[in-house]
């Protein structure tokens, strides 16, 4: 960044106001959203989560709402990542509250076009490589406020609004196929719930009413049930389990076989259907734990803390999982889609929770998710299911790999905007392919 434009500081843009402790019996009520520091991607970016709420005092300038930018000026951990880091409250969260590790930045001129100009500066690299460089402490590390405040800021040319406007516009299209996802998840496993837990199809066939789907495929389903160790299941379906349609970490990577890039999926960077961030690392350099290989269909469930939801279908080939993942297989292509919202039914992922012990570390053994149970239906049902449910997941991995690309590009583009060496016409073109 050239000394002759750093003509103004954060501090020029905005004040702080740091949040406050909070009562924890009155966690859980009715309220704003707890905002803290696991509401923030290190490195910067909204952590998107289910929030505790808060029934407790709130006072006005501590509240959050869409649009609104917070930061952490300390880390959880040594490793710093968390310094200075900054978010935006999205639209899908209406109200927020600032906790005791979160400061809001409150802007001088309320004008939104500063409040995005200012919240992509605080995410570039080299912001990053200066919060890194001013890092205070040894157990918990922090930024100081001044030092927050003096960052140099760039002025805003027409270039730098422009690569701003692509930004915006990247992190509204990531946002809208997250919650497209969102829908499509959904609708799959109140699918697969009502064919093999709540039997609606078998269950209106038995009573002679329709089970509104279309002839061929209700007259795939049973007429009547049959008494089982599960209770009334489907006349000529079987109780099984996981392992019956899928092999439990089949692959593992050894001495010879490992390649030379790892292309690393952790449990902290898996969350409820998603793989967040796919870490490379050189063979020599990846944690003792990148062993499981993945493939393509491959369901993966944490084992360590497995109320945590760390849990994903796995769309492409070439990614190593943690051993802290349990793998499952499918036997045959058309039980994909069955494995993976079979092994990962709320229920199931509640009772791997209650099964896990450890002290620090409750896990489960691998085999435990294996011996999930699982209603064995007809091929011709389950096949069938395949291809709905399929159709369903399968634009969900589109999604996915579409916005892995924007974020790329982003990511990409990021240290030009405070560098400088950013070109008008190229980024007007590439905002208008995102959003159209």
């Amino acid at each position: 960044m050239g000394g002759r434009e750093q003509q103004s500081t954060v501090g020029d843009y905005v004040t702080l106001v740091r949040g406050t402790t909070y009562k924890g019996v009155l966690v859980g009520k009715p309220g704003p959203a707890l905002l803290g520091l696991g509401s923030i991607e290190p490195g910067g970016g909204f952590r998107i989560a289910d929030y505790k709420t808060y029934g407790g005092e709130c006072p006005e300038e501590l509240m959050l709402f869409p649009g609104d930018i917070f930061a952490s000026l300390k880390g959880a951990t040594k490793d710093g990542k968390m310094i200075g880091s900054v978010a935006r409250v999205p639209s899908t969260v209406p109200t927020g509250r600032l906790t005791q590790d979160t400061v809001k930045l409150v802007f001088r001129n309320p004008n939104s076009a500063d409040k995005s100009y200012l919240h992509w500066v605080l995410r570039t690299p080299q912001y990053r490589e200066y919060c890194a460089g001013h890092a205070m402490g040894s157990a918990v590390v922090a930024l100081s406020r001044r030092d927050f405040l003096e960052y140099p800021v760039p002025p805003p040319t027409d270039e730098r609004r422009a690569a701003v406007a692509l930004f915006d516009a990247i992190e509204e299209r990531i946002d809208i196929n997250r919650r497209m996802n969102e829908t499509l998840q959904a609708i799959a496993r109140a699918l697969f719930k009502s064919w093999f837990v709540d039997f609606d199809p078998v269950r209106a066939r038995a009573e002679n009413l329709d089970p509104g789907l279309p002839k061929q495929i209700a007259s795939l389903f049973p007429d009547s049930f049959e008494d089982s160790e599960l209770g009334e299941i489907p006349k000529g379906w079987k109780v099984g389990t996981l392992a019956d349609f899928s092999t439990l970490n089949p692959e593992a990577w050894s001495k010879d076989t490992r390649p030379t890039a790892i292309r690393y999926v952790d449990l902290a960077n898996t969350k409820w259907g998603r793989v967040e961030v796919v870490t490379v690392y050189a063979a020599q350099d990846a944690p003792s734990r990148a062993q499981r290989v993945l493939r393509l269909g491959d369901t993966i469930v944490g084992t360590v803390r497995p109320g945590n939801g760390s849990y994903a279908l796995i769309s492409e080939d070439g990614l190593t999982g943690s051993t802290g993942f349990a793998v499952l297989r499918p036997r045959q292509v058309q039980y994909v889609q069955f494995v993976y919202l079979a092994a990962t039914t709320a229920e199931n992922i509640e009772a791997l929770q209650h099964l896990a012990d450890g002290g620090a570390y409750p896990a489960v053994r691998p085999e435990v998710v294996a011996a999930t149970q699982a209603i064995k239906p007809s091929d011709g049902v389950i096949n069938r299911f395949s291809r709905l449910a399929g159709a369903l997941l399968a634009k969900v991995a589109e999604n996915e790999r579409e916005s892995r690309t924007l974020a790329a590009l982003r990511d990409t583009l990021l240290p030009e905007l405070v560098s400088g060496d950013l070109r008008l016409s190229s980024l007007l073109s590439k905002a208008e392919r995102v959003t159209t």
